[in-house]
């Protein structure tokens, strides 16, 4: 018996011995995915500073370890593991690839920062979050997602240029679009000629993530070029792991989802019978041609792309291509591009040196449909077949003038003729590139110094060639080119320190302080043959350059995670303005209290519980001409040039000059809270903000001979935006083999000019000339609808010229023009919904927009009796001349707010399906296919209720698109 005790108190002794000595654990760390190896993964012991790092084959070794010990596994792009220590001291730790990583780490001006950390208001977009479908152009991605920004696409051609405006219009005369910013590089926002669109350099496939800063507390730190937001594009990078390679492919097929609503054949043949003279019922042809069917066609897009990235040689990297072709639905219009980039990521000095290298290239050739087809398919004579065998113009039909055989000059010409024998198409060349250095400095290690130089530089060639069969009425006319040159170079150096460091373990520190330097050149070159023919000037050239200089600061604090304090300044100076004016000053501060850390809230069920309130002021001169505080000559027109003896001369005359321009400044409060619950399952923010706009610069009216012409640029005006928004996204159900998650927003904004020494008028429209349908009122919002209000019958149906005297006086004139509506959003609401069931997903993206109103000045222009059978040729009408029975064009009558309409709608914008297969040998193969533009619920009757500032003249429709495509991971 005392034998037995004897050897059971040596096995508990050795057994003790055994579970707390110290041992050495060994293992391999590997992608879940793919079971390859991942080295660098950072492992920690719990609670402790003692760690390692897995070396290129992913495994390990950590020293002095024991059973009940836990260690965390953290690595860039995975989610954190953490494994508690057992009897087994080998051990093999597979980590699972996580976007949700990504969202903890933010970019923001000049550094990055933990989102949790943010004071400003930033809205961050994965690739997850990404809109599915025909995306040629990166703005695309965001459409919907965000509160408070608001993305319309030009027209419907492919990759045609697109507009965002973050929270409201603000300027008059200047940009109101954001600044981007990729990859650390300040764009120019304005392109070459021949580009569709300024983003179209950048594959949608390379891009990782969008940050959108909407206050002026977190977009100050770009000082001048921030007054209307700033989007920070970062693009995908290099990892340091075995290499990974994905393709992929889609087909598009582009569809015209509707028409402008015209007079057929048969209905038109009855009015001219009904209305015409003998002359012009015989007119009348014996066709029947759907004009707009004849222009539009179906078309097809195609996408391919191949990225692989990995550590080459011990140097993480990425590298891309891309090509994509997509036809316009308007016959003749085409899209080619191909994109390439590369990013290298090394590191030296055991990290204290880190480089990061990005190069994007891009080649694009572009043929552009004559889109004045489109306006001439609404209005050509249905009655009429396209060719004409008689035809002195290739076969076309044209109306002919009887005295001289030619062209009518008051005649459309026929739209096929115009898409056939125009030819009008550019190449564009675009390389933008960049290298960061980051030094942490050897035995400062707080401080780190950082360079980056960047260069975006662009070139285009492009010409247009008119067919001499085209239909004109010039009888000399033999043809004709056009071309340009145009060259844009954006030179950007960044030069900063960043100083980050923790004192007590409470104190949070990070201040950030630098220089800035960009400067934007332009070399524009063009030629005109039928000037040259004509002995008239047929070469022109413009040269510019203007440069940005500016130095910025910030400082971040935070006690304990809980209180955060943001502060930041920078100033610039530009050289579009006069030196006495050319340094602006913009401050902005920002505070944030984490309440859900504090201790009262430790039972509560708040993941995260956040107030935040800043002020900021920011300048603005983007999209102001060059020098404009200095005199400059311009160049005579051909028809005015002086005649000296038997030869005629070009002369120059000064440009109007203002010594006193300065910058327009916006002044931004923005409260805000940002809350989690439910384990995140529910998340979201809420903004309220007050943006006011100082100095706008607009058109004023200066004093006869006291200037070179009787209108300048000046600061002349005040603006402001009120606004709210709320966003929300929430993940109902979360299983094994399900998800479902929905995301909403919607944000309200009001915009008023507050300060206006003198009307603007804006909005030109196609009835008259010089008329304008909108205004820009102290009192009102910019843009604003400024119209006659019409009389209506007893039948509903509107009196001709028939207005009512709004100040009494028996007379209608412009003293009873009033304010009706404007073009911009009073609420804007996204929906979005994505399922996940085992392999299969599916999403629905929708929007809505209302209190928006359009002007159709399709309908007003073409919706007028008279028109079918003036000038001697006959023309079809808009369907609206049923509704309103107008018989005669009048500047009054095309002012009329009968043709202001409510324009709200709600759009479903893409459904999408898509099936994974199982893993192939380490392959994973998806599939999905798509529905673009599916559905517009609205009550305008016009093509299409968004339409950039509310005219609806000659819209190229944007088409519904069916896609089908696969991706591939190996």
């Amino acid at each position: 018996m005392k034998k037995f005790k004897l050897l059971l108190i040596g096995i508990l002794l050795t057994s003790s011995f055994t579970m707390f000595a110290q041992q050495t654990i060994n293992g391999v760390v590997k992608e879940k995915a793919t079971g390859e190896p991942l080295p660098g993964v950072s492992i920690l012991v719990k609670g402790t500073t003692k760690g390692t790092q897995t070396d290129f084959d992913g495994n390990f070794s950590l020293d002095k370890v024991k059973t009940g010990d836990i260690l965390v596994f953290n690595y860039l792009g995975f989610a954190d593991l953490e494994v508690t220590i057992g009897t087994n001291f080998n051990i093999e730790v597979a980590l699972t690839e996580s976007s949700e990583q990504l969202d903890e780490i933010v970019v923001v001006g000049y550094g990055s920062i933990k989102k949790e950390d943010l004071t400003g208001t930033t809205d961050l977009l994965t690739s997850d979050d990404f809109n599915k479908g025909p995306i040629v152009s990166a703005q695309s991605l965001i459409s919907g997602k965000v509160a408070g920004v608001n993305v319309i696409a030009g027209s419907g051609a492919p990759g045609d240029g697109q507009t965002i405006n973050i929270r409201g219009t603000g300027s008059l005369s200047l940009t109101s679009q954001p600044l981007y910013v990729i990859d650390g590089i300040p764009l120019d926002n304005g392109g070459v000629g021949g580009s569709r669109n300024p983003l179209n350099f950048i594959n949608p496939n390379d891009i990782e993530t969008f940050v959108v800063l909407k206050d002026a507390s977190s977009t100050a730190i770009y000082g001048s070029r921030a007054a209307n937001g700033v989007i920070l594009i970062t693009t995908k990078k290099g990892k340091d792991r075995d290499f990974k390679f994905n393709i992929s492919s889609q087909t598009t097929v582009y569809t015209l989802r509707d028409k402008v609503d015209v007079l057929s054949a048969d209905q038109f043949s009855t009015l001219i019978n009904d209305i015409g003279t003998p002359n012009q019922i015989a007119l009348l042809g014996n066709a029947n041609t759907d004009w707009q069917e004849e222009i539009y066609t179906t078309a097809i897009g195609q996408d391919h792309n191949f990225s692989a990235l990995g550590n080459l040689y011990g140097v993480p990297m990425r590298a891309s291509l891309g090509y994509s072709e997509h036809e316009g639905i308007l016959k003749g219009d085409n899209l080619a591009r191909t994109t390439a980039s590369i990013n290298l990521s090394p590191s030296f000095l055991d990290d204290h040196l880190k480089v990061d290298l990005n190069a994007k290239g891009m080649y694009t050739e572009n043929t552009f449909a004559n889109r004045g087809a489109i306006g001439g398919s609404i209005s050509f004579d249905p009655t009429q077949a396209i060719f004409d065998p008689n035809s002195q113009y290739g076969g076309y039909f044209a109306w002919l003038d009887a005295g001289t055989g030619n062209q009518n000059n008051l005649a459309p010409t026929n739209p096929i003729a115009l898409l056939d024998l125009i030819d009008d198409t550019a190449e564009i060349r675009r390389l933008v590139a960049n290298a960061k250095i980051d030094y942490k400095i050897h035995g400062l290690e707080d401080l780190t110094a950082t360079i980056n130089l960047g260069f975006d530089t662009s070139n285009s060639h492009g010409r247009t060639i008119t067919s001499e069969l085209i239909p004109t009425s010039d009888a000399t006319f033999n043809g004709s080119l056009t071309s340009f040159v145009q060259k844009s170079d954006n030179k950007v150096f960044d030069a900063y320190l960043t100083y980050t460091k923790t004192f007590n373990e409470a104190h949070n520190l990070t201040v950030v302080g630098g220089h800035a330097y960009q400067s934007f050149e332009y070399d524009n070159y063009s030629f005109d043959s039928e000037a040259q023919e004509d002995g008239n000037t047929f070469e022109f050239v413009d040269k510019s350059k203007n440069v940005l200089l500016s130095y910025f600061g910030r400082a971040n604090y935070d006690y304990k995670g809980k209180y955060y304090l943001t502060a930041t300044l920078r100033a610039d100076a530009s050289s579009k303005l006069n030196p006495d004016d050319r340094w602006g000053i913009f401050p902005s501060f920002a505070a944030a209290w984490s309440i859900h850390k504090e201790a009262f809230m430790e039972d509560s069920f708040f993941n995260e519980l956040k107030l935040r309130v800043g002020y900021g002021e920011i300048g603005n001169i983007n999209g102001l001409g060059d020098y404009q505080f200095l005199t400059r000559y311009n160049g005579s027109t051909d028809t005015a040039n002086y005649q000296f003896g038997s030869a005629f001369y070009q002369t120059f005359r000064p440009e109007p000059i203002n010594k006193d321009l300065r910058w327009e400044v916006g002044k931004t409060f923005n409260l805000g809270m940002d809350f989690a619950f439910l384990d995140r399952r529910i998340s979201g923010s809420v903004n309220a903000y007050i943006k006011q706009t100082n100095d706008l610069i607009a058109s004023s009216i200066v004093d006869p001979f006291t200037n070179f012409g009787n209108r300048i640029n000046a600061n002349i005006g005040n603006m402001e935006n009120r606004g709210l928004e709320f966003n929300i996204n929430a993940t109902p159900i979360r299983t094994d083999n399900f998800e479902w998650s929905v995301n909403y927003n919607i944000s309200l904004n009001d915009n008023e000019i507050t300060q206006l020494s003198v009307d603007q008028p804006q909005g030109g429209i196609s009835t008259g000339v010089g008329n304008n349908v909108q205004v820009h009122r102290e009192g009102e919002t910019a843009n604003s609808f400024y119209v006659f209000q019409q009389v209506y019958g007893a039948d509903g149906k509107p009196l001709e010229g028939v207005f009512v005297d709004r100040n009494n006086d028996n007379t209608i004139n412009d003293d009873d023009k009033y304010i009706n509506e404007d073009p911009f959003a009073d609420v804007l609401m996204g929906f979005n919904t994505n399922i996940n069931y085992k392999n299969w997903d599916f999403s629905i993206q929708t929007r809505a927009s209302f209190g928006n109103y359009m002007y159709n000045d399709v309908a007003a222009n073409r919706g007028v009796q008279i028109n079918a059978t003036n000038n001697n040729i006959l023309s079809n009408l808009h369907s609206d001349y049923y509704n309103s029975g107008f018989t005669v064009i009048s500047d009054k009558t095309a002012l009329s707010d009968h043709f202001v309409q409510d324009a709200s709608f709600f759009k479903i914008d893409n459904i999408s399906l898509g099936y994974t297969l199982d893993k192939i040998k380490n392959t994973t193969f998806r599939f999905y296919g798509s529905l673009q533009n599916v559905l517009i619920v609205t009550d305008y009757d016009g093509l299409d209720p968004e339409i950039n500032l509310g005219i609806d003249n000659n819209f190229y429709p944007r088409p519904r698109s069916f896609v089908l495509g696969a991706n591939i991971n190996f």
